[in-house]
């Protein structure tokens, strides 16, 4: 890995083109600049087998990094977005019970038994771990399988690694304190117990080991977010490695700006470039006022909203348009007070 970040994202689709005005929140995993310190976070967390936890402002690409990395070492990719609705074992897998209750009142007059397992639909976490346990829903190796549960992400994972997987748990501080409590066990021994088919899943062995050369590596990679919403359990952070994506400085939005222009059509221009530090300049200009009013700063995924939409509409510094971009990009309305621009 050589590069950090930026953008938010949406599911990743490797098989979209390379437009990069058709992708306002890249989440295929293409383009990320990575800063060293990051870099080692990452190396450290692969090689002790600890999630990496990444604390950031919303828009500083914490969720954009786990797509790169499994892009990178050609991973299977898997995320779940937690909300305030997430249950503790939601990561894990989920239980039908209620067309379970209707298909055994069907089958208790045919004095049969339904088969629990067909109601068991694993998580994200599960189909890291276990793919192929998650494909049989948990049932033994030698049972007949007649409704396969599908790779939730199988577009994506169809070319890639059975042996490797990197997770996003992303904006795990939304979740209640039970989410993250829930999640100690399984990130730490790699196993769980699904009470509904009494079967406890555990970590396959690889298909293809590797030999051994220098030291070895984790095989999976668990990348958890936080806007700093809620406090996260200690005993989660003890189990994690913790990284800060700091806040990036004008030369390391031009950076990012120029790696994301390059994956367009075309060649990257003198004049992109200018245009670039000049979206960098005023950004810079709109967050020290931020700062002064106490409120929110705008990000790097704002940054390279702005630089899109000047360079899709025509918009250079100066123009009438500038000012308006400014405020609809750059400034949310409500946010400060006075005239930037």
């Amino acid at each position: 890995m050589t590069q950090e970040q930026t953008g938010t994202r949406e599911r990743p689709d490797d098989t979209g083109g390379a437009e990069w005005l058709d992708t306002p929140d890249r989440g295929d995993g293409r383009v990320y600049v990575m800063a060293p310190e990051l870099d080692f976070a990452v190396r450290v967390a692969l090689a002790t087998g600890r999630p990496l936890l990444l604390r950031g402002m919303p828009g500083s690409g914490k969720s954009s990094l786990a797509p790169f990395i499994a892009r990178e070492l050609g991973w299977r990719y898997y995320e779940h977005v937690v909300t305030y609705r997430t249950q503790p074992r939601e990561l894990l897998w989920s239980f039908d019970s209620v067309r379970r209750l209707g298909d055994a009142q069907v089958a208790a007059r045919r004095g049969e038994r339904p088969d629990d397992a067909a109601y068991v639909q694993p998580g994200v976490l599960w189909w890291a771990l276990a793919p192929e346990s998650a494909r049989r829903r948990g049932r033994p190796g030698d049972a007949e399988v007649t409704d396969p549960c599908p790779d939730p992400f199988g577009k994506v994972n169809s070319d890639r690694s059975r042996d490797h997987a990197v997770v996003l748990i992303d904006e795990i501080d939304k979740a209640d304190p039970d989410v993250p409590n829930s999640l100690l066990v399984p990130l730490g021994s790699h196993r769980f117990q699904v009470a509904e088919i009494g079967r406890e899943i555990e970590t396959e062995q690889p298909r293809h080991p590797s030999p051994p050369q220098g030291a070895a590596r984790a095989r999976h990679l668990v990348v958890l977010t936080t806007n700093e919403e809620r406090e996260l359990p200690q005993a989660l952070l003890r189990r994690c490695v913790v990284h800060m994506l700091p806040e990036h400085d004008r030369a390391m939005l031009v950076r990012i700006a120029r790696e994301h222009l390059a994956e367009g059509p075309g060649e990257v221009t003198d004049e992109d470039v200018e245009l670039a530090e000049a979206v960098a300049e005023k950004l810079m200009e709109v967050r020290d006022q931020a700062g002064r009013q106490d409120v929110r700063r705008p990000s790097t995924a704002e940054y390279l909203d702005a630089l899109r939409a000047c360079r899709s509409l025509g918009i250079r510094p100066g123009d009438d348009e500038w000012r308006l971009l400014t405020r609809n990009v750059l400034i949310k309305p409500q946010q400060m007070t006075g005239d930037p621009a």
